[in-house]
């Protein structure tokens, strides 16, 4: 028997299957790249033609949306244009496929027109139609569309919602329980297609007034909730290379509409730390799942089942 040519051969096949250990070890860096970069396509796809999140960072959509709150902007309901993208890297234009316009109560996210930021606003005037506004109510086709007095709301004092006084002049209030909450005169108005909401409007300034116009084709009046905190269709817009947007200028076009509120997904109060405690504490509970698009109510002279 030739034990040294077995032992040689043991050892060689000792060696290989070791050799192929190691191999299949060993991690194949350009296919997860590429698993990667098609699992990030897939989410900047479906943001762009389907749906994305969005944040509230200021107070202009109040009582109906909170600063803190995250929601889901849907957005195909009006077509897609150049806005749709995932982020704003298409060059303006006036091209939208498959649109649609919305309707009044909607929700929706327009950008202005010389800077590239997304805000949310609501829909008060579709085109063709003559807005104006007079001491803070709107006059749509010669009719005020009706505000009801409400009884003023009490939104929980927080770090997003400060109630300060030069915004909300007396208006910090801390009821028996404890509990500070800044308390808002609220009046609940009603479009033509009996879309109704609420809205804050406290004091007298400039925007309460604006002088008739007719909606061109193609366009959108839209207006914030929280009126005298809102730069919306009644605030000029910022000129070209101004550091800060301010207003949308105007009646918005179509094409400049990135999509429609739907639902709000969870709220926080802006006590968030790393503190992974914190992050069930920050949470405005009682808000997760709430719809944004408005409840409607039967205008008179209307069928029955509109």
């Amino acid at each position: 028997m030739n034990t040294s040519n077995d032992a040689l051969v043991t050892e060689l096949k000792n060696n290989s299957v070791q050799s192929g250990g190691k191999d299949s070890e060993k991690v194949n860096w350009l296919a997860e790249l590429r698993g990667l970069a098609l699992m990030l396509l897939a989410v900047l796809m479906f943001h762009t033609f389907v749906a994305k999140p969005f944040y509230i960072p200021s107070p202009s959509m109040m009582p109906s949306l909170l600063e803190g709150d995250r929601l889901v902007v849907s957005k195909y309901p009006y077509g897609w244009s150049w806005v749709s993208a995932s982020f704003h890297l298409l060059p303006r234009s006036e091209t939208r496929i498959w649109p649609a316009t919305p309707e009044y109560g909607d929700i929706v996210v327009p950008v202005p027109p010389h800077h590239d930021v997304d805000y949310i606003k609501r829909v008060v005037g579709l085109p063709g139609d003559r807005l104006a506004v007079i001491d803070g109510q709107i006059i749509l086709n010669g009719v005020p569309v009706p505000q009801a007095v409400e009884p003023a709301i009490r939104i929980p004092i927080d770090p997003n919602n400060t109630c300060d006084e030069f915004s909300y002049p007396g208006m910090a209030v801390t009821l028996q329980s404890g509990e500070q909450v800044c308390e808002m005169p609220t009046y609940r108005e009603t479009l033509p297609n009996g879309a109704t909401y609420l809205i804050i409007d406290h004091r007298d300034q400039m925007l309460d007034n604006y002088p008739e116009i007719t909606i061109p084709e193609g366009h959108v009046f839209l207006m914030g909730d929280n009126r005298d905190h809102s730069s919306d269709s009644r605030a000029d817009a910022s000129p070209a290379g101004a550091p800060i947007p301010t207003g949308l200028g105007g009646p918005v076009p179509l094409e400049n509409i990135g999509g429609r509120a739907e639902f709000i997904t969870f709220s926080l109060d802006g006590t968030t730390t790393w503190n992974p405690i914190s992050w069930w504490t920050s949470l405005r509970g009682d808000r997760a799942w709430t719809t944004l698009r408005p409840a409607k109510v039967r205008i008179a002279g209307e069928a029955a089942d509109e």
